[in-house]
């Protein structure tokens, strides 16, 4: 009998609570502009500028790719940045020890010769983002074997890179979505200068 009540209560619950929806997609900086007018309606206070801006500071400067693929984020004008614990667990368990066992009792750095350096570790900041769809299937054939044609786009891939690059001022690659239908070029500055600060 009693839970038969507690189900009840249950349904009666779910009855009454507003029906929740999400909105998911993969939504590109460079393509902010054309989904923000439903973000705002939904209560964003940005416009897609402050979002991204390719030529002015804007929140995409503000975050980062810590590594080789989890995120972080800038918390200070000093370069501080943060990032989950498992994204610097390799790194802290690497300066730990015995005597040191900075994954048990963490670590802080008391002034900026205490932090702890990584070497080769990264930190890439997206400087913009291109459609180059266009370009790479321009070199793509029709009756091309698939072999040929994987080929034609690695090509074009690293010839668009390599221009971006700015003769290795910056890191630039080409990459597929959507099933090969659409690429996009994707250009970073890289910081090789990644030291430890804290770690809970």
């Amino acid at each position: 009998m009693a839970f038969r009540k507690f189900l009840l209560v249950c349904c009666l619950f779910t009855a009454m609570t507003p029906r929740l929806l999400a909105v998911e997609g993969m939504w590109f900086p460079v393509f902010i502009s054309q989904q923000i007018e439903q973000m705002q309606q939904m209560g964003l206070n940005l416009s897609s500028e402050d979002l991204y801006d390719e030529f002015n500071a804007s929140l995409k400067d503000g975050i980062v790719r810590f590594g080789r693929g989890c995120t972080g984020s800038f918390i200070s004008d000093g370069g501080l940045i943060l990032t989950n614990h498992h994204c610097g667990y390799g790194q802290i368990q690497r300066h730990s020890s015995v005597e040191n066992d900075y994954l048990t009792h963490g670590f802080w750095a008391g002034s900026r010769g205490e932090e702890l350096p990584n070497p080769g570790l990264t930190i890439s900041i997206l400087v913009r983002m291109e459609d180059v769809t266009a370009r790479v299937v321009e070199a793509i054939e029709p009756g091309m074997t698939e072999t040929a044609r994987e080929k034609a786009v690695r090509e074009v891939s690293r010839k668009i890179s390599d221009e971006a690059s700015e003769a290795d001022r910056y890191e630039a690659q080409v990459s597929p979505f959507f099933y090969g239908n659409e690429y996009f070029l994707f250009v970073y500055e890289i910081y090789k200068d990644v030291r430890l600060v804290g770690a809970p």
